[in-house]
């Protein structure tokens, strides 16, 4: 896709398709004043029609009349006030989804209007449109069919209008928002493959291939030597299967190399190929959704990805544990007790809490490659979901001035957190009659109790990003198909290149 950044008013932008965003209860005044008049009043008589509407992502599709465009795209950004960079991330993915089935090749979007009301003005609201066109024309049913009538179009081209701007310092931030978007992509296409697909040593593949790619050091730990090094949470989790797992580990930079904030970053995905449950076998239904548990680790992995095509030799580790938890004559039953990577006795009460077991080891493997600070992301509960729905991640973290800075990065990458506390009087209702802890509590408070677990598997600062109802939607929404998000991905970008060098 070619993209271009031009100073020309909207109205003399020849694509087949102009986007205008509407901010609020639509004036028709001043430019869209003029693009209404170019339509021949189609704007305003849509608008009287109720057809263009100030509700947040609502659109509609109308005639260009005089203007240079074949088509007009309205997309609704809300009130003023509330419009913020996750606003204008969803307005550039709406602008793209809506055109599901219809047949565009290039896309004008007018940014003014946006970068009016929106702090860090034109170059921000590039960079965030360019990365919503891109995110917004992922469609999951392309993966495994040739013709999808109702996927997003192909763009030859994607012009963003910006009159009066500096026209090359916006076009970077652009580019930098389509590599963004493209690494959100690539984690999702890797996440909504099924499972008879993309098994742990497929994974690893595709990490191989990645690393070729872009010059990363990869290294991939199979189960001899994972047993070896003293990996039994993590191999407890992927015995049942006849696809064995597979500790994947990427490396930017060189070995312990610090960043420009002193920092050796990993981040850890949790990585369950399939995950039926175990032994604590889950309900039959939405079961097939269980490929889905690997979206952390495919998250990671194109977080460095992105990185390095952004800020090559950033340093940076990726650890991505990748199993099946399946059924069998050999897998882990509850009661059965393992030591963990870092010398601690776990018992495992429940082979359903698996994804705090591999995590676990993979943070403590990451502390002995030199890892000073850990983020791990895993579409680890139900609880996180039925606690803050699908537009909110859960997160943990410690120190605070540590969570604080994962937030900083969220902020800019436009997606939204709260932070659960890592309350201690619940740690006695984790304890074990035979091991130093158990994986699963009692219920009451069972997603803080996910954060305590991890919590005893690392030394360093840490933040741990629950995805349980963020990961993937179920329902299109007006900026997203259904299937894995991406979510994530950005922060963690984000936050690594907050430490690139020069």
């Amino acid at each position: 896709m070619q993209l271009r950044v031009v100073t020309d008013q909207p109205w003399d932008v020849t694509a087949d398709v102009l986007a205008i965003p509407i901010i609020g209860e639509p004036t028709f005044d001043g430019p869209l004043g003029e693009l209404n008049k170019r339509t021949g009043g189609e704007l305003a008589s849509l608008a009287e029609f109720g057809e263009l509407r100030p509700k947040r992502y609502t659109s509609a599709v109308a005639a260009s009349g005089e203007l240079a465009a074949s088509r007009v795209l309205t997309v609704s950004a809300g009130e003023a006030d509330k419009i913020d960079r996750e606003t204008v991330l969803h307005v550039g993915a709406s602008a793209q989804h809506r055109l599901g089935g219809r047949h565009a090749r290039s896309l004008a979007i007018w940014l003014t209007p946006l970068a009016d009301v929106l702090d860090g003005g034109i170059d921000a609201v590039a960079e965030l449109v360019a990365r919503g066109v891109v995110e917004g024309s992922f469609e999951p049913k392309t993966l495994y069919l040739d013709d999808v009538a109702t996927a997003p179009p192909v763009l030859d081209e994607l012009i963003l209008i910006a009159p009066g701007a500096d026209a090359g310092s916006a076009q970077k931030a652009a580019e930098r928002g389509v590599i963004m978007g493209e690494g959100a992509n690539h984690a999702r296409s890797l996440s909504n493959r099924s499972a008879n697909d993309v098994t742990p040593e497929v994974l690893a593949q595709e990490a191989r291939d990645i690393a070729e790619r872009h010059g990363l050091w990869i290294d991939v730990i199979e189960p001899d030597r994972a047993r070896e090094l003293g990996m039994g949470m993590f191999l407890a989790v992927g015995q049942g299967s006849d696809n064995p797992p597979r500790m994947i580990v990427m490396r930017s930079g060189k070995e312990g190399e610090k960043d420009s904030l002193d920092r050796h970053l990993a981040i850890v995905g949790k990585g369950v190929c399939f995950d039926s449950g175990g032994i604590s076998i889950k309900p039959s239904e939405r079961m097939e959704e269980m490929k889905m548990d690997k979206i952390g680790a495919c998250t990671v992995i194109a977080a460095i990805q992105t990185v390095a095509r952004l800020a090559p030799g950033t340093p940076l580790l990726a650890v991505a544990p990748a199993v099946e938890n399946m059924p069998g004559s050999h897998s882990t039953r509850p009661g059965d007790v393992v030591k963990a990577l870092n010398g601690k006795w776990v018992d495992i009460t429940n082979t359903d809490a698996e994804g705090r077991l591999i995590l676990g080891d993979a943070m403590t493997y990451a502390e002995t490659l030199g890892a000073t600070h850990i983020v791990d992301v895993a579409t680890l509960t139900g609880a996180v979901s039925r606690a803050f729905g699908h537009l909110i991640t859960g997160a943990f973290g410690t120190p605070q001035s540590w969570y604080d800075e994962v937030v900083t990065a969220a902020d800019k990458a436009a997606e939204r957190y709260w932070q659960i506390p890592l309350l201690d009087d619940y740690v006695p209702d984790m304890e074990s009659w035979y091991g130093d802890l158990q994986n699963a509590g009692s219920a009451e408070g069972s997603l803080i109790k996910s954060g305590l677990f991890l919590r005893e598997f690392r030394t360093v600062p840490w933040a741990h990003l629950d995805i349980g109802g963020t990961g993937y939607f179920r329902k299109t929404t007006p900026w997203a198909a259904r299937g894995a998000t991406g979510v994530t991905h950005a922060t963690l970008v984000e936050l690594a290149l907050a430490g690139a060098k020069g």
